[in-house]
């Protein structure tokens, strides 16, 4: 069954309907939300909260890209969860540690044939993209990460982020601009085209 229909089936109160839905974006939501939250484990909250608000209101959609209207929801929850986590920071009762911890590569490390070196460097490689998208502001993350991570163009992402595509694309070169600063200071971590001349 194509989109189309099944996001008519889900507007009349199809569950199954809106599961295959969610089945067919889920990926993509839980990426961007942990890109935008730095953590899996809020990411698939801010996710399911996503879900959750896009089926209530789906008598609310009008049409158009339902991808962006998916993604405007998740973009909103963690802007939401960003805000909470403002006004009541919260400090881990003991400090992280990632040998304890199960590492959850991301889909594009996973690879049989690369040696540990390989791995941890890649690992390496995403914390630092990880980190700064953390320090830009949510606008320019969640533009950053729409458009350079998700593919998405940007006409989708000015109905995500409901602002106008000059501002979209504005935003997009700044976010673009800091990224490359701050990944400046991982200068070993990045692919040798992707450093400055003076660091060769």
């Amino acid at each position: 069954m194509d989109e189309t229909l099944l996001i008519q089936y889900a507007v009349k109160g199809d569950l199954d309907a809106f599961n295959r839905l969610v089945l067919a974006y889920q990926d993509m939501a839980f990426n961007l939300a942990y890109r935008m939250l730095g953590d899996n484990a809020t990411a698939e909250d801010a996710t399911q909260q996503a879900f959750i608000s896009a089926y209530r209101s789906l008598s609310s959609y009008r049409g158009g890209s339902f991808r962006a209207w998916v993604m405007r929801m998740v973009t909103n929850a963690c802007y939401d969860e960003l805000r909470r986590q403002k006004r009541h920071p919260e400090t881990p009762l003991e400090p992280e540690n990632n040998e304890e911890e199960e590492i959850e590569s991301p889909r594009w490390m996973a690879d049989d044939g690369a040696s540990p070196e390989e791995l941890a460097e890649a690992k390496e490689l995403d914390q630092a993209i990880q980190h700064c998208l953390g320090g830009l502001s949510e606008e320019f993350r969640s533009v950053v990460i729409l458009v350079d991570i998700q593919g998405m163009d940007y006409d989708e992402v000015s109905a995500v982020v409901k602002t106008p595509l000059g501002t979209i694309k504005s935003r997009l070169a700044r976010a673009r601009q800091k990224l490359r600063h701050c990944l400046q200071g991982f200068g070993e971590l990045l692919p040798a085209a992707f450093r400055l001349e003076s660091e060769d």
